[in-house]
């Protein structure tokens, strides 16, 4: 009964403290796992798993990736790249939410919103709200590079591309439904004004998609003694063509460093993969065992996590150990219905601050952007289940 007590303090310790900081959480989670399950290794269990060198390249990757956003928004790339899109009014509508829904930055919804807002003019309030959030989100889905996908594939033990194939055919089905709820009738034709610029479209282009290409290509030769060691040097590459085609001086590239906060992000992952490791060793495992739980279960559970504390690594954290635990490996399959339903209770939860600040940025309701997002996200919720049901073993 006392370690019952204590996995239900890990719970709610985790879920309270995320919300001020997640490397806390985690670190505390970790703590109180320790203190119920084996006081006696408590410091040297946290110690090894900090000085992992996996823990140690997965937080300088994760601190990287938010100083390439913060050197592509300081040095206007990124609005270079949206303004150079000669797309139709509902393609630009998704695309450039979800382009600098890349930039893994705070308030970064604010970014977006305003170009919605003009793009989507002839559209009600909650309607562009409900389109800056659903498609601001729909790349976290498959981009490799995403700290959302880094860390929740870790958590479940499988590859990093392994479960890409299944999220690109929840991505077409998030854009479907995002197209058929959001977008309807015409909307007229975009106008630009400035001239097209193929340097101002490709630059960007390269940064954003360099990395995750180097990556795949030197994970599939096998040539590094660790796979983290593969993003790494990806990563590196797309920090460094950012500030070479962005001509950022040192002077800006510190200011970017200071605003970004790449130890915040670091920190985090520290704290993932302290618990992570803990969680494995401590012997929570066989009290879990016997627990009946289904899929279905987990995936409400995911969605419920997702919306209670806004984020996708926390609940990511907590869930895929368990199904280790229950069920063994997490098939890429199984991983990508899970993930997506953390995804769904995060894009609709006001503790999520992309919800709340594209609320008050376009002066919406939070009622009324439910009644807008609700629909989509009961039909995605539905056709998950229904593939649990028929797809998993």
């Amino acid at each position: 009964m006392i370690r019952w007590l204590g996995f239900l303090l890990v719970i709610l310790a985790i879920l309270l403290l995320s919300r001020k900081n997640l490397g806390i959480a985690m670190f505390a989670g970790a703590i109180i796992l320790e203190l119920f399950f084996d006081p006696n290794n408590l410091l040297l269990r946290i110690w090894m798993n900090l000085i992992n060198p996996s823990t140690i390249l997965l937080a300088t990757i994760v601190g990287l990736i938010p100083i390439i956003s913060g050197v592509l928004n300081e040095t206007g790339q990124i609005d270079e790249l949206v303004r150079n899109m000669r797309i139709g009014r509902r393609t630009f509508l998704i695309m450039s939410p979800a382009l600098i829904g890349l930039l893994p930055m705070p308030g970064g919804a604010l970014l977006s919103a305003p170009l919605v807002n003009k793009a989507g003019a002839k559209l009600a309030d909650e309607r562009k709200a409900a389109i800056n959030i659903w498609f601001r989100h729909i790349l976290y889905l498959v981009y490799p590079l995403s700290a959302d996908l880094i860390v929740s594939t870790r958590s479940a033990g499988i590859g990093l591309y392994q479960p890409i194939p299944y999220l690109s055919i929840i991505l077409f089905l998030m854009t479907l439904l995002g197209f058929f709820f959001f977008l309807p009738g015409d909307l007229g034709e975009m106008t630009y004004e400035k001239p097209f610029s193929l340097k101002g479209l490709l630059s960007p282009l390269l940064i954003l998609l360099i990395a995750p290409i180097l990556d795949l290509i030197l994970s599939e030769l096998k040539i590094l003694p660790l796979e983290e060691l593969a993003t790494l040097i990806a990563v590196l590459a797309s920090l460094i063509l950012s500030i070479f085609f962005g001509k950022l001086s040192l002077m800006g590239f510190y200011r970017v460093i200071i605003k970004s906060k790449p130890w915040n992000f670091a920190f985090m992952i520290v704290g993932i993969m302290v618990f992570l490791g803990v969680f494995r060793d401590s012997g929570i495992l066989s009290l879990l065992a016997d627990v009946p739980l289904t899929l279905d279960a987990i995936f409400g559970v995911a969605f419920l996590f997702g919306f209670i504390t806004g984020r996708i690594v926390t609940p990511a954290g907590i869930i895929f150990p368990i199904y280790l635990v229950k069920f063994g490996t997490v098939s890429p399959l199984v991983f990508s219905l899970i993930y997506f339903g953390i995804f769904l209770g995060y894009v609709m939860t006001p503790v999520h601050p992309c919800v709340s600040l594209t609320l008050v940025s376009l002066k919406v309701d939070f009622k009324d952007y439910i009644r807008t997002i609700g629909p989509p996200i009961a039909v995605a919720a539905s056709a998950s289940l229904l593939a649990i049901h028929f797809l998993t073993p």
